[in-house]
């Protein structure tokens, strides 16, 4: 799932004429990009929050589009909005709304829940909770990679962030996580993936 250079391409045009008030290619954005801001809410927000976020992500960013005068920076912009958004959650939270390891089991997607492994979800669980209890430079590829099923060249284009950090966060971050699981369950998770990059 790579995301090449003409499907970047693509996404210029679809920029422009959303920014020309074409609410089809919005939505067609939408499409393109929801899966990178659940991830990048997820890393950050629990679960049962994150895709009620991802609306308010997309919600902030149409009337903003018009600022973006570089078209070609918007993945990078719209991945600073989730980011943003994400703090603003933790500033508005009440402090029962703390994000932790229980607030990140309650609620959420099928798709948050399962991992692609094929074990149990249960295991899927114990992945997330690993990944969510580590530093934020690894939660965020980690997430991007195994849950939304970014590859790790499409995280670098759609993030803002350079291949090579991806490259060393995800393959870090997989170092962390079967230090903190053992090898049966990062090998599924492995598996699932695809490998790290």
């Amino acid at each position: 799932m790579n995301a090449p250079a003409d499907s970047l391409g693509a996404d210029e045009v679809l920029v422009r004429a959303a920014q020309g008030g074409d609410r089809s290619a919005f939505g067609t954005l939408y499409s393109r990009y929801a899966r990178m801001v659940h991830g990048i809410l997820l890393s950050r927000v629990p679960r049962a929050a994150a895709e009620d976020l991802v609306q308010d992500v997309f919600l902030q960013a149409l009337p903003r589009l018009d600022s973006l005068r570089d078209v070609s920076r918007f993945p990078g912009w719209l991945a600073a909005i989730a980011r943003n958004r994400a703090m603003d959650f933790h500033r508005q939270s009440h402090p029962q709304d703390e994000f932790n390891e229980e607030s990140a089991q309650g609620g959420g997607s099928a798709r948050s829940a399962n991992l692609h492994a094929p074990d149990t979800n249960m295991e899927a669980q114990t992945v997330l909770n690993a990944i969510l209890s580590l530093p934020e430079a690894y939660r965020e590829p980690l997430i991007l990679r195994l849950v939304e099923d970014m590859s790790g060249p499409e995280i670098a284009a759609r993030t803002g962030l350079t291949h090579g950090s991806v490259r060393v966060n995800l393959h870090r971050g997989m170092q962390l996580l079967r230090e903190m699981l053992g090898h049966k369950t990062t090998q599924a998770v492995s598996r699932a993936s695809g490998g790290e990059s």
